[in-house]
């Protein structure tokens, strides 16, 4: 049996420090049976606070993956550049211990926020465990088991 309906949203992405954070939050199913995830994205700040909701298809999920080998090999990565939602880029400062994370809504409120957080090598781990415990709260055909 597919569990649909979690007690608890599951953080896909959660990047913070410096104050600051940056969560996509997936909430359940656009539709019973539907390969769609809904979700929201929150970003906090000392100076921006918002939240829009969002959908996530099973490439988004292929593409997070992506997104974080590439900045686990130490390059600047995007994600969801496409357009399909809420678009994410993540800049690398040189030190490899800070990222500008910037948020862009293409379609609704045509905003673009960017915060400062901290990345650890146990952040990378626990990104991919997010990505995972997303997958099995959700089993989504075509999406990356990994």
């Amino acid at each position: 049996m597919t569990k649909t309906t979690p007690a608890e949203p599951v953080d896909l992405i959660r990047l913070e420090g410096e104050g600051n954070s940056v969560v996509i939050r997936v909430t359940g199913r656009s539709a019973a049976g539907s390969a769609t995830l809904t979700g929201e994205v929150v970003v906090d700040t000392a100076f921006v606070r918002g939240t829009l909701p969002t959908w996530i298809d099973p490439g988004d999920l292929d593409g997070w993956r992506e997104t974080l080998d590439t900045l686990d090999g130490g390059q600047d990565a995007g994600w969801r550049e496409d357009g399909s939602g809420a678009e994410l880029y993540i800049e690398l400062d040189p030190d490899g211990e800070r990222a500008h994370v910037t948020v862009t809504d293409h379609a609704m409120s045509l905003t673009e926020v960017t915060a400062t957080v901290t990345l650890t090598d146990e952040w990378f781990d626990e990104a991919y465990d997010r990505l995972d415990e997303t997958l099995r709260t959700w089993p989504l055909d075509g999406a990356l088991r990994g």
